[in-house]
């Protein structure tokens, strides 16, 4: 690799307070502008730490000869370029990358047409680390990767080694860490399964969770959530409310739902393994789930419902049930979708507040949080 090759993979440590504050001003007048047009209160911004803030990182391979680096794709320049350090990622994941190659590097088996490494790390010290291979893993290959995953955790790492080929998953213990989250001066426990979706800025995740408590204070009624995952916000959101509602549809992140309900000490909260779609139809009547016996859905009284869609927002029918409830609290990883929704959720409700998350610093990205409340009349 070239010397400009790797230089590419530094830069990052040339950014400066001041570079970080420049980005979140051209974040907060973007969004800003985007939703002049509904009359929004004052944005309320929650910054992210500069660098280390990525509990999730996922890294190329490269080989040379006995050696191996972790690397990543220019996509402009199709360059590869070698990274020994990753400001973006935790300061766990940081410290092991050197240490894991370097018990890598002595175990041909284990180097072996290894092609990508996955880092799931959390703020409890727990890790995952995944091998990711272009052949089938035999017992050689299990045998040398317990010594190395019993090497690591003797130097301290509370480590967990995945290895994967096609059709393989091979789990040296748990595939899952215990992450500990603090918000609003209360611990909450999240089981994170590897290979499954976690909020990926732990910082901006906790900083979310505050706020969404502090919009819903007061609540009366019951909650709606759509889209839960592993229960991050209905769990946080459950002291909140008498009753709450949620439906997810991954089997694996309903399952975390069901540990983390019971981990928390939750008993208000029921998760409903179905898409948006299938609850629409559900509350309106339309058909009839198995899913759904033992729930009656009419002893809830959701004036509230809370929506994270994915980046292609809600569709249409699910706009329309949403709009039916009096208080709307809706995060969205993609502002442009979730303004194409406020076109029809305007019709009916006023933003009561509005927030900008740093979920994705350095980048174009960015998260956004609107509470809306039914208008008088």
């Amino acid at each position: 690799m070239t010397q400009i090759q790797q230089a590419g993979a530094d830069s990052q440590a040339l950014r400066t307070p001041a570079d970080y504050q420049a980005q979140l001003d051209e974040k907060r007048e973007r969004l800003t502008q985007l939703f002049a047009g509904f009359n929004p209160p004052a944005l309320e911004v929650h910054a992210s730490p500069a660098e280390h803030y990525r509990m999730r990182a996922e890294f190329r391979i490269w080989h040379e000869g006995d050696d191996l680096f972790h690397c990543m794709y220019a996509q402009a320049t199709k360059e590869i370029i070698r990274v020994d350090h990753f400001p973006t990622a935790s300061l766990l994941i940081n410290q092991l990358m050197p240490v894991l190659l370097a018990g890598l590097r002595p175990h041909f088996v284990l180097r072996r047409k290894l092609f990508q490494i996955d880092y799931l790390s959390t703020q409890s010290g727990q890790i995952i680390v995944s091998l990711l291979y272009h052949r089938k893993l035999e017992a050689e290959w299990q045998q040398a990767a317990e010594t190395l995953q019993a090497d690591l955790r003797a130097q301290g790492f509370d480590l967990r080694l995945i290895g994967r080929a096609h059709k393989q998953k091979i789990c040296l213990g748990d595939d899952f860490v215990i992450e500990q989250l603090n918000v609003a001066g209360r611990q909450l426990t999240y089981k994170q399964v590897e290979n499954s979706f976690t909020q990926p800025n732990a910082a901006i995740n906790e900083q979310m969770l505050g706020w969404a408590l502090d919009v819903t204070r007061g609540s009366e009624g019951d909650l709606l959530e759509l889209y839960c995952g592993n229960g991050n916000f209905s769990i946080a959101l459950a002291q909140n409310f008498r009753k709450v509602l949620a439906t997810e549809i991954a089997k694996p992140s309903v399952d975390s739902a069901q540990f983390n309900i019971a981990a928390n000490g939750i008993d208000n909260l029921i998760i409903l393994r179905m898409s948006a779609e299938e609850f629409t139809m559900a509350m309106r009547g339309e058909r009839e789930f198995n899913r759904l016996k033992g729930v009656d859905l009419k002893s809830y009284q959701c004036n509230t419902i809370f929506v994270d869609p994915p980046r292609a927002g809600l569709d249409d029918t699910t706009v329309k049930l949403v709009q039916e409830y009096d208080n709307i609290l809706y995060i969205s990883c993609n502002p442009e979708t979730l303004q194409a929704n406020m076109a029809v959720l305007g019709e009916t409700h006023e933003v009561a507040r509005f927030a900008l998350f740093d979920q994705f610093p350095w980048t174009h990205h960015m998260e956004a949080g609107v509470y809306l409340k039914r208008k008088a009349g």
